[in-house]
């Protein structure tokens, strides 16, 4: 990114879930409000990763955020199939060209062959007379490793059809949030050791960033880190502020604050300019990272003064024992290509921030709990 710097010195919807094992079906899903100042659940202890196993399985092959769907053509141009269309062929939200969330191939089932075998990601219907309520169910690593396959269970076509209408949103979540968890454990290997040294020592955290985000900023309570590209630039920004009140985590001072803090630190290319949030195109929700409350914010960010913007995606979390808000983002800027990999590459970075008082907690999850949906009966 040709943004001018100043010093090279240089955390949804998110629905927490019960991760289930192996062929599991999913049971009732129970949540509720969480309180931004919960008190610490930390555990002094060494963190545990998770243990590599070896497998004689091929490889999940094929590119993130493809999704390969097995439904014959006749289901498929019936209400079922055409629900199932209308929840994966959605945008991807905060960016601003469309750009489709999920690469999708259908096939009908007679033609899964070992080719389509190693798709990363599998969607599939079981539709039997067996079942009284409609439900999902995943599988991980079925014909191949680091796949995850869902099976949507239903008893007849209108009962799944409703299904997939009520829960659209969540079953794109879960394979996001599948995408996230390959990305993490690649990330557990492979990130800049600079970065997560010098986001320890200025800001008392920890988190993994790509190793080609190699350009560093420091500031007050602030940190920056680019590939400094000028074609799919990806960015990764840390702040923090007092923690003053719940009214901290509303839509207008999320937006004052990110102006004041990226004008301060992210000036553009021509003199007197600077990063700014495009307050129209910005949503936050609430969500839950770590157990704890986060507030989850998508949008575009443009350069005051300059003819630059793109992407962003940010977690907003409460440190609470330093009783601050800790801010962590990911932005790109790509104006001549696709985005959507490059600022999902980026979230998945989000999700990886320890908090002063989450690093040393006892068993401690690399990566994130699979999204699982339990329906009302139909």
């Amino acid at each position: 990114m040709k943004i001018h710097w100043i010093l090279l010195l240089i955390t949804t919807f998110v629905l927490g879930g019960c991760q289930q094992q192996k062929g599991t079906s999913v049971g009732d899903a129970t949540g509720g409000e969480t309180s931004a100042v919960g008190q610490s659940r930390a555990k002094k202890s060494k963190p545990k990763k998770k243990k590599k196993t070896f497998s004689l399985q091929p490889q999940a092959g094929g590119a993130p955020y493809e999704l390969l769907v097995l439904m014959d053509d006749a289901q498929w141009e019936r209400p079922v199939g055409r629900a199932l269309f209308e929840v994966l062929d959605t945008d991807l939200p905060g960016v601003a060209q469309p750009e489709r969330q999920f690469r999708m191939t259908r096939i009908a089932p007679a033609n899964f062959g070992n080719i389509f075998k190693v798709y990363r990601n599998i969607l599939q219907a079981d539709i039997q007379g067996i079942y009284s309520t409609a439900k999902f169910k995943f599988t991980r690593n079925v014909y191949a490793r680091g796949q995850m396959v869902m099976t949507l269970q239903a008893h007849d076509e209108d009962q799944l059809a409703e299904y997939i209408r009520q829960n659209g949103q969540q079953i794109l979540d879960f394979f996001t949030r599948a995408e996230f968890n390959r990305q993490v454990e690649f990330l557990e290997e492979q990130h800049n050791p600079t970065v997560t040294e010098k986001v320890q020592q200025l800001m008392g955290c920890t988190v993994w960033v790509p190793v080609e985000l190699n350009k560093f900023k420091s500031g007050k309570d602030f940190f920056w880190a680019s590939t400094n590209r000028g074609s799919k630039d990806m960015n990764f920004v840390i702040y923090s502020y007092p923690y003053t009140s719940p009214k901290t985590f509303t839509l207008d001072y999320f937006m004052q604050k990110r102006d004041s803090v990226m004008k301060a630190n992210i000036p553009g290319g021509p003199e007197g300019s600077y990063m700014t949030t495009q307050h129209q195109f910005v949503d936050v929700t609430d969500g839950t990272v770590r157990g704890e409350y986060a507030q989850i914010a998508r949008g575009l960010w443009r350069v005051e003064g300059d003819h630059m913007g793109g992407p962003f995606v940010s977690h907003s979390r409460v440190d609470v024992p330093n009783n601050r808000v800790v801010v962590v983002e990911g932005f790109v800027y790509a104006p001549e290509s696709l985005k959507r990999n490059l600022i999902r590459t980026m979230e998945a970075s989000l999700y990886t921030l320890a908090l002063p008082n989450e690093q040393n907690v006892e068993d401690f999850t690399f990566g994130l709990e699979e999204i699982t949906v339990s329906p009302d009966k139909l």
